[in-house]
């Protein structure tokens, strides 16, 4: 007999809250992974012997290009009309409630909400933006040199970001009967009605995390370091194939536009993992071509 039906998931989304100011647990998450990969890149720069002036300016390009591509992201592929019918939204962490004031004060009728429900593609895409500028105006090297080295932190970053959304009840996983489904009593009444499900979230940070420890073992144990683009190519590959693998138990997110345009039987993050995944293997297959001598 099971004796755990399912986990009653019924958390603050705050740390605390002061009025209207309130600290979101999934900020902090956020918070969390930049500060995780800080420490990890400071160690790669120290072990290279590399200027650590340019971590600061490096994790600000990151900051910027992660959080910008995400927001962007998340409603170019799954809710594009947003852009017209709710632009103060997209920009800027705030929802519409009348009688509410936000930005202290600067907008009535809007409520701070903080950024939620942001798009790993679209922030993967950020990313290699802010690298590829960031290596223009710093290294002065070839962009995969830097972007070897953000993939070996990115994942456990990747898993502190899917915990905040644990905690939101946002990307819920479908329904189920398994003795560890959780029923989220905050979830969205776009999922459909509340019941036990997959802590689909939960999988992905936890798939994150061994790649995270695997990136750590192919950079410090294996020459593949000098092979630029091989530990991008891995990241990207096996990133987005635990993407694409956790989809399956995965509600779908938003109207899923880019799924509904091609109706191939797939969901928006199983599509839109496809290319990343493609873009892994022909890095890692071609890095050998790209020996990076210090």
């Amino acid at each position: 007999m099971n004796l755990l039906a399912y986990i009653d998931w019924q958390p603050s989304p705050y740390l605390f809250e002061i009025g209207s100011f309130k600290i979101h647990i999934y900020s902090l998450c956020w918070i969390l992974a930049f500060v995780i990969g800080w420490y990890l890149m400071a160690n790669i720069f120290k072990k290279e012997k590399e200027k650590k002036e340019w971590l600061d300016p490096l994790f600000l390009y990151i900051f910027i290009g992660a959080i910008g591509g995400a927001r962007l992201g998340e409603y170019l592929f799954y809710d594009p009309s947003a852009f017209i019918e709710r632009p103060i939204e997209v920009f800027l962490p705030v929802a519409y409630s009348p009688g509410e004031t936000a930005l202290f004060g600067l907008l009535k009728d809007y409520e701070f909400v903080g950024f939620s429900g942001l798009a790993s593609h679209g922030a993967a895409i950020g990313v290699i933006l802010s690298a590829i500028l960031f290596s223009r105006k710093y290294t002065k090297r070839n962009v995969l040199w830097l972007l070897d080295r953000i993939a070996t932190v990115v994942p456990f970053g990747g898993a502190a970001v899917r915990v905040g959304n644990f905690y939101n009840s946002e990307i819920v996983g479908k329904a189920s009967d398994l003795p560890w489904a959780v029923k989220f009593h905050n979830q969205s009444s776009g999922y459909g009605a509340i019941v036990a499900r997959h802590p689909a979230q939960l999988y992905e940070a936890i798939g994150y995390v061994i790649l995270g420890f695997v990136m750590l073992y192919v950079y410090n144990q294996t020459d593949k370091k000098k092979d630029m683009g091989a530990l991008f190519g891995i990241f990207l590959f096996f990133l987005f194939l635990i993407r694409f693998v956790v989809e399956f138990f995965k509600e779908d997110q938003g109207t899923e536009a880019v799924a509904e345009a091609l109706n191939i039987g797939l969901n928006n993050g199983q599509i839109l993992s496809i290319p990343f995944m493609i873009l892994g293997f022909y890095f890692f297959n071609s890095s050998k071509n790209r020996t990076f001598i210090n």
